[in-house]
Order: structure tokens, then C-alpha cells, then sequence
């Protein structure tokens, strides 16, 4: 028999199960809440496809950490290819930091966690932050809107997800003031915009186009 391969690295996308009037809620004003959970159906989809056969490439386990459905409804909607993982109760600081604590148990010891509106992220940036977090504390990805698409963590760090103002332009800036504080070195990613307002529609109409103009592969 073959040794088994040690998996050591994790990547974990949050997601929310696209219920509508439930999900992507400042996008109902433009879209209506059919359109707003289409809409996180199809983020969700995009991102999953490009990610989950990153395990064939490196030592690397792909997850799905989700909210806002049961696992029965997640296995209707995803099926097996992936992990999935339900989020716990609480704000997104809580749930971020409980996945990390729950990763770190499982015996990863590098971790990066995504969340699942910013469709610009690929494989390269997942790479980079690999790379850097040989060397740092803490990667983050920035998004335009002042938060972040991306987390990487080789250790908990609690104290990252406490005391952050969720959902504003300050989620950035109030880490890396935290990182600070406790002497975490960190590194920055390239800035890419989140889709999760009627403005930031018009981005993933242009990034739909594009994807469809580029040549498709299926496995």
C-alpha cells in the first residue's frame, strides 16, 4: 500500500446557503431576493469550481463552512466534492475564529479562509498567501470596500476576530491595528473588490463577459 499523503494545508470558503431574503440582503434593493440568492448561488459555484481540484496539485484540503442551511440542503446543492462544514452561531468574527480553532484541532497548521464574493480571487493569489505565511503571522487579502476577501492564520489567533466592526469600511485597518498590538507580523495581498452592493454589480457583469469570452475547460 501506498503512504498516505499528510494533508497540512487548508483552504476554507464561508458561504451562506442562497435562500432568498436571506442572503446577499443589500443586493435585494436592484435584484429582488430571487436574484440576490441567485446571485450568491452563482458566486458560490464560481469560486467552489476553481478551488476544489486544488487538492491534486499540493497537500492542500478544500472546505465549504456554511450558514443558513442544513447539511442535507448543502449535499443537494454542492453534493460530495467538497468538505462541508456547518459555521457556528454567532457574528462573522466568531464564526471565522471558530473555523480557524477547529482547523488548527484537526492538525493544519497553515490555514486560509475566504470568504465567497470576490470572483477576481484565483489560484495565484492562494499561492502567494501560502508562500508569505512561511514567513508571517498573518496574510490578508484587502477588498476595495475596506474589509478583506482573505485570512491566512499557521496558528489561532482569537484576539484577530474580537472587537472588529463588521460589514464597514474599518474591518482592514481595525486587524491590522490588532496584528499590532500583539506583535503579529503581517502581509498584504493585491486589493480586489467584493461584490456586495448594487454599485459592485456592474464588476460582475464585466467579469461574466470576460469569463465567457475566455475558452472553457470541463473535466
Amino acid at each position: 500500500m501506498g503512504r498516505a499523503t499528510i494533508v497540512e494545508t487548508g483552504l476554507f470558503m464561508m458561504t451562506r446557503f442562497p435562500q432568498p431574503g436571506y442572503t446577499k440582503t443589500r443586493m435585494i434593493p436592484a435584484l429582488g431576493p430571487e436574484g440576490a440568492a441567485w446571485l450568491q448561488q452563482r458566486m458560490t459555484e464560481h469560486l467552489l469550481q476553481r478551488f476544489v481540484g486544488l487538492h491534486h496539485h499540493r497537500e492542500l484540503s478544500f472546505e465549504v463552512h456554511f450558514t443558513g442551511a442544513t447539511s442535507t440542503q448543502m449535499l443537494d446543492w454542492l453534493g460530495h466534492q467538497v468538505v462541508l462544514k456547518a459555521q457556528c452561531e454567532g457574528n462573522l468574527g466568531q464564526r471565522l475564529s471558530y473555523a480557524f480553532e477547529q482547523g488548527f484541532a484537526d492538525g493544519l497548521s497553515r490555514i486560509l479562509v475566504m470568504g465567497s464574493d470576490c470572483p477576481s480571487l484565483g489560484e495565484a493569489h492562494i499561492f502567494q498567501a501560502l508562500k508569505l505565511l512561511n514567513t508571517r503571522d498573518v496574510v490578508l487579502g484587502p477588498a476595495e470596500d475596506g474589509g478583506y476577501y482573505l485570512i491566512g492564520l499557521k496558528a489561532p489567533q482569537p484576539e484577530l476576530f474580537e472587537g472588529i466592526t463588521w460589514g464597514q469600511s474599518c474591518v482592514l485597518e481595525q486587524t491590522l491595528a490588532i496584528a499590532n498590538r500583539y506583535c503579529l507580523s503581517t502581509s498584504l495581498l493585491k486589493s480586489l473588490p467584493d461584490i456586495d452592493r448594487p454599485e459592485d454589480l456592474p464588476l460582475w457583469i464585466r467579469y461574466l463577459e470576460e469569463s465567457s469570452s475566455r475558452p472553457q475547460v470541463r473535466s
